[in-house]
C-alpha cells in the first residue's frame, strides 16, 4: 500500500473504485469479492462507496453495508501510516494489554478502530498475534514489540516522530 498524497485523497480512491467495478460482472455473488479487492487495495472500504457499489449491483447501499459489516476483516476508516495493533489475547490481557490500549487511546486522542485526523496512526485491538511468550505485544505495521508496557506508549510515538523528522530532512537535502 502506497503512502503518498494520492493515497490520502478519498475522491481519487472513489474514482479508482468506480474503475474497479468494471472488472466485476453485475452478479450479486461478486459483491463480496469486490469488497475484498477494495479492502486489499486501499486498506479500508470508504463508506461513500456503498452507494456506488449498490447502484452497480442493483441492490441498496444498506445491503452492501450489511454484507461488509458482517465480516470483521473489513475496515471503514483509512489506515494510518503507522498501524498500531494491541494484542488482547489471553496472555496479553492478563499482563495488562488493556491498559496499553487505553494509553494509546489517550495519547493519540482516538479510540480503537479509529485513525488520527492526520492519518499518521490507526489503532486496533486484535485477538491474538501468536507471540504469547512475548506478552504483552503491540504490532506496529509489521514490527512486533514484545514485553510492551504502558510506559512505552509515549516513547514509541515519539520515536516515529523523530523517524519522520529524519526522513523529512533527508528529502530536503536531496532537493
Amino acid at each position: 500500500m502506497e503512502r503518498d498524497e494520492e493515497f490520502f485523497d478519498e475522491s481519487k480512491i472513489l474514482e479508482d473504485i468506480e474503475e474497479l467495478l468494471n472488472n466485476f460482472t453485475k452478479d450479486y455473488s461478486r459483491v463480496l469479492p469486490l469488497l475484498q479487492t477494495i479492502q486489499n487495495k486501499f486498506g479500508y472500504i470508504p463508506l461513500k462507496s456503498f452507494s456506488m457499489i449498490g447502484e452497480y449491483f442493483s441492490i441498496s447501499h444498506n445491503k452492501v453495508y450489511g454484507i461488509a459489516t458482517f465480516y470483521n476483516q473489513f475496515k471503514f476508516n483509512p489506515p494510518g501510516k503507522f498501524q498500531i495493533k494491541v494484542c488482547l489475547g489471553t496472555a496479553c490481557h492478563v499482563k495488562g494489554a488493556n491498559i496499553i490500549l487505553e494509553n494509546f487511546e489517550r495519547k493519540l486522542n482516538i479510540h480503537e478502530g479509529e485513525t488520527t485526523k492526520d492519518r499518521k496512526y490507526s489503532l486496533e485491538r486484535v485477538a491474538c498475534v501468536g507471540c504469547c511468550s512475548l506478552a504483552p505485544v503491540v504490532v506496529v505495521n509489521e514490527n512486533v514489540e514484545g514485553y510492551f508496557t504502558p510506559s512505552k506508549v509515549e516513547g514509541l510515538i515519539e520515536s516515529h516522530k523523530i523517524q519522520e523528522e529524519i526522513e523529512s530532512r533527508k528529502s530536503e537535502v536531496k532537493k
